[in-house]
């Protein structure tokens, strides 16, 4: 029985979810809006998948870097979302986003530990 990577399966159920909050976001002609959250949303789950084909161990951190940076841009354009008055909002996007920074956080400190060694 093969053990699932939790950070690729939230990471990938989040790029679904964010699509559809896209979709309507679009519904509601908000397309600036809805295509940086495209674009950041899927680009974590992107580049976690890209980090399990690491060529080292700094790449892998690097990649992992870039995915909490394009986490840290999605939780933004959530922000702007539920600030605004005429916006849909969706909270569990922002709570599943945020578990997913922290998830990464804790992968890249524990790859760095890994690396001293």
């Amino acid at each position: 029985m093969e053990k699932k990577n939790i950070i690729v399966e939230k990471s990938l159920t989040f790029g679904i979810e964010i699509i559809k909050f896209c979709e309507l976001l679009e519904e509601k002609r908000k397309y600036v809006v809805a295509r940086q959250l495209l674009r950041s949303g899927t680009s974590i789950g992107a580049n976690v998948f890209e980090a399990q084909h690491a060529e080292s161990n700094a790449d892998f951190i690097h990649k992992m870097k870039l995915a909490i940076k394009e986490a840290s841009e999605t939780l933004y354009w959530l922000s702007i979302c539920e600030r605004s008055e005429s916006y849909p909002v969706n909270s569990s996007l922002k709570t599943l986003v945020e578990e997913v920074i922290r998830i990464i956080s804790k992968i890249i400190i524990s790859s760095r530990k890994a690396g001293e060694k």
